[in-house]
């Protein structure tokens, strides 16, 4: 049964990122505030204001439904991170206006100041708090010279997290790491990928001369951002290899980063064509041949779900979405965590095999169609649900008890 024809909710989603902003976290909670409002939930999206949007509340072109809003708070650059900032914690101005809107549950994505502002402010009205876990900051540490942080920020981390009635993590691997760690109330909420969107279909033979790709060139493809945490020298090690066997290949970065002028400079014979978007992103996806991702601190990774759904057959680390969705050898395949010269060699194996890249790749295509987005939210709903409807009773029940001592 949907929320609809049990009652509408009045939700509030935090988060620093959002479209246009372009990564991971900002595409699922995308998803999860018009799935949520598909559903017949009111939405009030939080986040930090983008240069020259006013501050306070507002009703975004992006969200023509009545029933969603957006109320914006002051931000900061983050350091490293083109156009993203982090919300300051506004914790009275969150109250005053939750006490106005009068809210049913709160879902924080962020693990910052703006976050914590807000899990302290649900906390004092009384409201259902569920954090998300969406990024492993405490793993990107290693990457950035701070090793040494990653125990402490783990702490920080389970703290805050723990102070929720529950924390969404995408995977159930995730889950009992964490659960390993000391957090508690771990819920799956899982990621799904526009099937409509990234498809086959949209393999486009303009774009791929565009690159220098012939009918049989394999044109190598990585797509995520261009930075140390990517663990993105494996990527083009792999790729290297592919080239000494194999010279009719080309390798098609996409995406932006810190990274991105060192390697261009590095690398002039490679494509680098920026961050891409919708239907441009689905068309590279799909004009591609083999789907390259090392990264080794995913919280889920998106990139594996989409490019699988556009039916390239991926090469990554059997953890978070290549180890929920790859079957390897069947659909793509999925290498011991870690193990850098596994990952070269089924680069190198793969790429010489045109007709296995094919089968695996439409066997991809095929296991994407169960990702779907509607299924994920759904999921979700009853969990928001069930926490309302805990703090509904638990409020009758005091009710009763106050009634009866009267």
């Amino acid at each position: 049964m949907t929320a609809s024809r049990k009652h509408s909710c009045r939700l509030v989603v935090v988060t620093e990122t959002y479209p246009p902003e372009i990564n991971g976290v900002a595409n699922t909670m995308y998803q999860l505030v018009t799935g949520l409002e598909r559903l017949g939930h009111q939405i009030l999206l939080v986040r930090p204001r983008q240069s020259g949007e006013p501050l306070g509340l507002s009703r975004p072109q992006s969200h023509p439904r009545a029933g969603t809003a957006e109320y914006l708070v002051p931000g900061l650059p983050i350091p490293g991170y083109q156009g993203l900032r982090f919300g300051l914690p506004v914790g009275g101005r969150l109250l005053s206006h939750w006490q106005q809107w009068n809210p049913q549950a709160v879902y924080i994505a962020t693990q910052g100041p703006l976050g914590r502002a807000a899990l302290n402010s649900a906390r004092r009205l009384g409201l259902p708090a569920l954090t998300g876990f969406h990024t492993q900051f405490h793993q990107y540490s290693r990457y950035y010279g701070l090793g040494l942080l990653m125990r402490p920020i783990v702490k920080s981390l389970r703290r805050f997290h723990n102070r929720a009635d529950a924390t969404m993590v995408p995977t159930a691997a995730l889950k009992a790491e964490l659960a390993r760690a000391g957090f508690k109330n771990l819920r799956v909420f899982s990621r799904g990928v526009d099937t409509e969107l990234f498809s086959p279909e949209r393999r486009c033979h303009a774009l791929r001369q565009a690159w220098g790709c012939g009918e049989r060139s394999i044109a190598v493809l990585y797509v995520g951002r261009l930075a140390a945490e990517k663990n993105i020298d494996l990527a083009f090690a792999a790729f290297a290899a592919i080239a000494a066997t194999n010279r009719d290949c080309k390798f098609i970065l996409v995406g932006d980063g810190p990274e991105r002028e060192r390697l261009t400079r590095k690398h002039p014979d490679y494509v680098f064509t920026g961050a891409r978007v919708g239907p441009a992103l689905a068309t590279h996806y799909a004009s591609a041949d083999l789907f390259l991702f090392p990264s080794l601190t995913e919280t889920f990774g998106n990139v594996v779900p989409e490019a699988m759904a556009s039916g390239l057959p991926v090469i990554a680390f059997n953890y978070a979405a290549a180890g929920q969705h790859l079957r390897s050898g069947q659909n793509g395949i999925a290498v011991t965590q870690g193990d850098r010269d596994a990952f070269i060699e089924q680069a190198v194996d793969l790429a010489r095999n045109p007709p296995r890249l094919r089968e695996l790749g439409q066997a991809a295509r095929r296991s994407a169609a169960a990702m779907d987005w509607g299924h994920v939210i759904s999921d979700l709903e009853q969990d928001i649900l069930a926490l309302v409807e805990q703090k509904a009773t638990a409020e009758k029940t005091d009710a009763r008890l106050v009634a009866t001592s009267d």
